[in-house]
């Protein structure tokens, strides 16, 4: 007999298994995301619980796992777009799996900051935390504090993926640059995003790497802040200087302010120069001309570094490889280079 969400009691994981016709702990491991479960009975499980409308108890499940089914986040810098997209692909990802998420941010990365954060996690029973990591002072305090519970990090720093995950950014550095080559430029500079952090520290490697690759010189590398205000400045200076006719700017918001800056002083894109950015925010698209830039995956990272802490939070879970590869978005902001 079926039991339908009509029923005048909540749906149980019993009623669960009975009608997808597996046992109780086959409803428990499908739950829990554990990987010993075929793929029919997966199928069967989740068709139950979406026909009856079941609903974890948390309660209950944290008694049969000793865990608060709940994962700290520690984040900095959430007032930019890849932080802040980091953060709603992680709490996307944990619910996902049945974890709800308590986030605490920082304004400045101090060691009692994250010896807070930290005790705030631990009074909070958390079974894991991940990291939002833009540069590499919070991580070093973590290891200085070296919490009770797991931790994996969200970065693109190359000794830190195999405890976490993230974006290739020297990749997508190397496809952006790799596209400019393809088209004939053979003189592209680099709008940096602060030379700190990671992710722009390592666009600048990829740049580097894939003019390196083609023979070409790295002449022009200018430190940005992330600003749309910053990227008009150098803008303005490039088309003054006729430097480049190219340019890979280290976010989309400072490829929105050299647009306006190289076209306010008379220069045509992409003929006199192209311009790639990173990210490709919703609004890319819309840009004038619509920008050419690198995706990043933000749900996916999300989910690498939900899948991370799972694996450290239990030996037989499946982890994803850490690292997400970005690809590039051709739009109208790139072309062959014009002959002056």
């Amino acid at each position: 007999m079926s039991i339908h969400p009509a029923s005048r009691r909540a749906p149980v994981m019993k009623d669960v298994a009975r009608m997808a016709g597996v046992s109780y702990q086959t409803v428990s491991r499908v739950l829990n995301q554990h990987p010993n479960v075929s793929a029919g009975a997966r199928e069967r499980v989740e068709a139950a619980i979406a026909e009856l409308g079941y609903r974890p108890n948390p309660a209950a499940r944290s008694l049969v796992t000793r865990r608060s089914q709940t994962i700290g986040v520690l984040a900095s810098e959430l007032a930019q777009y890849g932080p802040a997209r980091t953060l709603l692909g992680l709490e996307q990802a944990a619910r996902d799996v049945g974890y709800f998420v308590s986030i605490a941010t920082l304004r400045t990365v101090t060691p009692q900051a994250v010896r807070d954060a930290v005790d705030h996690f631990g009074d909070q029973g958390v079974d894991g935390l991940v990291v939002v990591v833009p540069h590499p002072g919070l991580l070093e305090e973590l290891d200085r504090v070296a919490p009770a519970f797991p931790v994996v990090a969200a970065t693109s720093d190359p000794e830190r993926l195999l405890a976490g995950a993230g974006v290739d950014q020297r990749l997508g550095a190397r496809l952006a640059v790799q596209h400019l080559i393809g088209l004939g430029h053979t003189s592209i500079g680099h709008l940096a995003g602060p030379f700190d952090w990671y992710d722009a520290a390592e666009r600048v490697a990829g740049w580097r790497d894939a003019l390196a690759g083609a023979g070409l010189a790295a002449d022009l590398l200018v430190e940005g802040d992330w600003t749309a205000a910053r990227g008009y400045e150098v803008g303005r200076e490039l088309a003054a200087s006729r430097a480049v006719t190219a340019v890979l700017v280290g976010n989309d918001q400072m490829a929105l302010g050299l647009l306006r800056g190289v076209q306010e002083a008379g220069l045509r894109v992409p003929e006199d120069i192209s311009v790639v950015g990173f990210d490709d925010q919703p609004e890319a698209a819309y840009f004038f001309p619509p920008l050419t830039t690198v995706r990043q995956d933000f749900e996916e990272l999300g989910r690498r570094c939900i899948g991370a802490l799972l694996a450290a939070l239990d030996a037989d879970a499946q982890q994803a490889p850490g690292v997400v590869e970005p690809r590039l978005v051709v739009r109208s902001t790139t072309g062959r280079p014009v002959a002056s």
